[in-house]
């Protein structure tokens, strides 16, 4: 059964005619006339029976014209949605990213870019999560495109630096280390910490600054979103290692400036290699580069 098989029964039912119908599908009536036969013959059972000229459509006939039916419109609106989708100019745009670019980067980012493109017709749909549930979501084609966190071990990704997080410790403001602006890491051993998750792409990150530090944190409690984070902190469940979102400055918490160890927090545009990306998602992905060659600082 073909697409062509399914074409010349819809346009046979209407007519209720072969020549007619031939005439309307631009073949001959004995190429109808076969393809009607072969159909007939795979699906077991008679589609149409002769009345007078005409020819009309069997009690079977009229059930597989329902899901014939069915079956072309689905396609045809098929078609014309992903000619939409992958126009020059026409679209949709999946971007997935961290928490900690939710509240201004993200936004700032694609409002940017509608405004500088005024002439795009573009959606965007977006998903929030942390680094390893977005890889996943990347690869199983639910996203074209995310920032987030680079991971080791990623072979089919493709990850391009697209700016620098600011990475703070953060203490209540009636904390013993509040009285500080900044400091060095090791000065924060004696007080319980506050981790992301093992799914976080900071966690490794932060891990590194620990270790270089020479420092053995006590991890009193693990979450994986940055403003539920610094919730906890205002209330005195312990200190953090943390992005400098900008949530953290309407909260009862003080920042500290990292003095020592230094390390560089990237965030990255990640997409899978040598797969597939409609027009408007590489406008979006040159317009972030492009943006980012001024080093970024989230």
């Amino acid at each position: 059964m073909n697409l062509n098989q399914i074409n010349y029964f819809i346009t046979l039912a209407e007519t209720e005619h072969y020549t007619r119908a031939a005439e309307k599908l631009s073949i001959t009536q004995p190429t109808l006339s076969h393809a009607i036969s072969m159909l007939e013959e795979e699906l077991n059972t008679e589609l149409f029976e002769k009345r007078g000229r005409n020819v009309v459509l069997t009690k079977y006939g009229k059930l597989f014209l329902e899901y014939a039916s069915e079956s072309l419109r689905l396609l045809d609106n098929g078609i014309k949605k992903t000619k939409t989708m992958n126009g020059e100019n026409t679209g949709m745009i999946e971007l997935a990213y961290i928490y900690t670019l939710g509240l201004e980067f993200v936004p700032c980012l694609v409002r940017d870019f509608l405004t500088d493109y005024p002439d795009l017709n573009v959606r965007f749909k977006f998903t929030v999560g942390n680094t390893g549930e977005i890889i996943r979501g990347l690869k199983e084609e639910k996203y074209d495109l995310a920032l987030c966190s680079r991971r080791e071990k990623e072979s089919q990704v493709q990850f391009l630096p697209v700016g620098e997080e600011n990475l703070v410790v953060v203490v209540a403001k009636n904390h013993p280390l509040a009285a500080k602006d900044e400091i060095a890491l090791e000065e924060t051993e004696p007080y319980q910490q506050i981790f992301f998750t093992q799914e976080s792409g900071l966690r490794p990150t932060i891990e590194k600054l620990f270790r270089q530090a020479d420092v053995q944190p006590e991890i009193a409690y693990e979450i994986e979103e940055d403003n539920a984070m610094a919730g906890l902190i205002s209330r005195n469940f312990g200190i953090a290692v943390m992005p400098d979102i900008p949530i953290l400055k309407y909260l009862d918490v003080k920042r500290l400036r990292i003095t020592r160890p230094v390390i560089e927090r990237h965030i990255y545009m990640a997409q899978v290699k040598d797969r597939y990306q409609p027009p408007v998602v590489h406008k979006f992905m040159q317009y972030v580069q492009q943006r980012c060659k001024n080093k970024l600082i989230i």
